[in-house]
């Protein structure tokens, strides 16, 4: 199990080590024209990505963000609400993994926007986000603090009636491995092993679990049990399309999240409708087909039938884009001085 301090020494090695690993990392992560039987691993088939760095001037060194994390969990942690007594609730993080696209970050953010204002989850969500323009307000996509999210909301929860969602989202790799990157930072990559293991020691029973990723169909043996949903982009040996860096939100997110859950009131019929969505979309535009898969049980779907029909449903949620920040009056002049050069 992976803590959320990182020890000091730890951390120095990692920094001290970050030319080398951004060096490995080019070659452990070739572009999807490459052969299809690369054992390292690689990024989706529709990823067209620019490879020129995204770190922000204004988010301190890399070192600085390492050690900011303990303080961005902890008010994260700290922004959840206890649970409403005398029903079930639901739970949701999201984890946008890699952060040299913004399609990642929009996804988890709009199903954040979409759980709390539709399904009654305001205040019970928390995002963990790779995004140059989230690296002071979200904590980092990474391994550690996953664990540290999912332990956090495991002391929330009731386990007897209270329902986790996990949405995990970025680009996924032949090898079933998730994609998670905010270089230079030297972050690792999540195997299906990897993410049972985070629930290896929690309360938790009732999970869904939603993977929007290519080839995210090679984590389902890993994480099914009797009382987990697991909802994936793609079969274990296909990928899926709309990740690349001129998309909004991925081709599975639009048709299960802006338009499935935003038509319907349950997982199963969102999913049953973005599958048809996603099906007639890739014959139109003559795609090989991902191929989206959904496993569910008898005791998950009692429990979210409980979830809701304790719940108001809300009015369907627009998708939209992130509102840029406000800029400061020093900002905005600084700006305007520099286009007048």
């Amino acid at each position: 199990m992976r803590r959320l301090l990182i020890p000091i020494f730890v951390v120095a090695f990692a920094l001290g080590t970050v030319a080398a690993v951004i060096v490995v990392r080019q070659h452990a992560a070739p572009a999807a024209q490459e052969s299809p039987v690369a054992t390292t691993p690689d990024k989706d088939d529709d990823s067209d990505k620019d490879s020129s760095p995204r770190w922000p001037d204004d988010a301190g060194t890399p070192e600085q963000v390492l050690y900011a994390q303990e303080d961005l969990m902890r008010r994260a942690v700290e922004a959840l609400k206890p649970r409403s007594p005398g029903k079930a609730n639901l739970y949701m993080i999201g984890f946008a993994g890699d952060g040299e696209e913004d399609v990642f970050r929009n996804e988890v953010e709009f199903a954040e926007r979409l759980m709390a204002h539709r399904f009654d989850a305001e205040g019970h969500t928390l995002l963990l986000v790779n995004n140059p323009a989230t690296l002071k307000t979200h904590p980092l996509a990474n391994l550690s603090n996953l664990q540290a999210a999912v332990d956090a909301i495991d002391n929330l929860m009731a386990p007897d009636e209270d329902i986790l969602l996990l949405l995990l989202s970025s680009h996924g790799s032949r090898e079933h491995e998730l994609y998670v990157s905010m270089d230079p930072l030297p972050l690792d990559q999540i195997a299906p092993d990897d993410l049972a293991d985070v629930f290896a020691s929690t309360h938790l029973r009732y999970k869904v679990i939603v993977i929007s990723a290519c080839y995210s169909g090679g984590f389902i043996d890993a994480l099914k049990d009797g009382r987990t949903m697991i909802v994936t982009a793609a079969r274990a040996d296909r990928a899926s399309f709309g990740c690349s860096a001129d998309s909004d939100i991925t081709d599975f997110g639009r048709a299960f999240f802006v338009e499935g859950l935003n038509h319907n009131d349950s997982f199963q019929a969102a999913f049953a409708e973005a599958s048809r969505t996603i099906e007639a979309r890739e014959t139109r535009d003559d795609e090989e087909h991902s191929y989206p898969q959904f496993v569910t049980s008898p005791l998950i779907e009692a429990a979210l039938k409980r979830w809701r029909d304790g719940i108001r449903l809300g009015a369907p949620v627009p998708f939209g884009l992130p509102t840029p920040p406000r800029k400061t009056d020093k900002e905005a002049l600084t700006a305007a001085v520099l286009d007048l050069r």
